[in-house]
C-alpha cells in the first residue's frame, strides 16, 4: 500500500473538506469518510453536545481515537476536523498513513461559509471574526507544516479544487515512484 492510497484533507472549518472530499473520492474511485460525522455516528451525540458535556479536551480524545481507527483503512479520502492537527500524534499518523492535503481558505471566505452555522462549538462566540482570526493564527503554521500538498479553495467550485488535487496527487505519485 502506498501513501497515496489514502488522502487526508486538513484545514480550517469552512475550508470545504467535506464537500471537496466527496468530489475527490468520486473522481479517484475511493471511499469517502468524514471524521466528525463518524464521531457523531459512533457516539450518538452531536459535536456541540460532546463539547458541552466533555469539553474540547474530551472531544479531542475521541477525535484522535477515531482518526487512528479510520486511517488504518485503505483507498479512501478522509475529511478531518479542523483541529485534528493540534495533536503531534495525529500529525504523525496522518503523514505516515496517507497524503495530507491542506485546503486553505482566507478568513473572509471562512466567515462567509460559516456565517449561519450553529453546529461549530468554537464559533459560538460574540465576535466570530476575532475567534476565527485567533484559531487561524495558531493553526496556519501547523497546517502548512503537516501538508504534502496545499490547495486554495476560495472563489472556486468544489469540483475544480478536487481536480487540482487529483492532478497534484498524480505528480506526487510520479515523484515518489522515481525516488523509490
Amino acid at each position: 500500500m502506498s501513501r497515496a492510497d489514502n488522502i487526508f484533507l486538513i484545514g480550517a472549518m469552512g475550508a470545504g473538506k467535506s464537500t471537496i472530499g466527496r468530489h475527490l473520492a468520486e473522481l479517484l474511485g475511493k471511499e469517502f469518510q468524514d471524521s466528525d460525522q463518524e464521531i457523531e455516528k459512533r457516539t450518538g451525540a452531536s459535536i456541540p453536545l460532546i463539547f458541552e458535556i466533555e469539553g474540547e479536551a474530551g472531544f479531542r480524545i475521541r477525535e484522535s481515537s477515531i482518526l487512528d481507527d479510520l486511517t488504518r483503512k485503505s483507498n479512501m479520502v478522509l475529511a478531518t476536523g479542523g483541529g485534528v492537527i493540534l495533536s503531534a500524534d495525529n500529525r504523525r499518523i496522518l503523514h505516515a498513513r496517507g497524503v495530507v492535503v491542506y485546503l486553505h481558505a482566507p478568513l473572509d471566505t471562512i466567515l462567509q461559509r460559516t456565517r449561519r452555522d450553529r453546529h461549530r462549538p468554537l464559533l459560538q462566540t460574540a465576535d466570530r471574526r476575532r475567534t476565527l482570526e485567533a484559531i487561524l493564527k495558531a493553526r496556519e503554521p501547523i497546517y502548512q507544516q503537516t501538508a504534502d500538498i496545499v490547495v486554495e479553495t476560495a472563489h472556486r467550485s468544489p469540483m475544480s479544487v478536487a481536480r487540482e488535487i487529483a492532478r497534484k496527487l498524480e505528480i506526487l505519485d510520479i515523484d515518489e515512484n522515481i525516488v523509490s
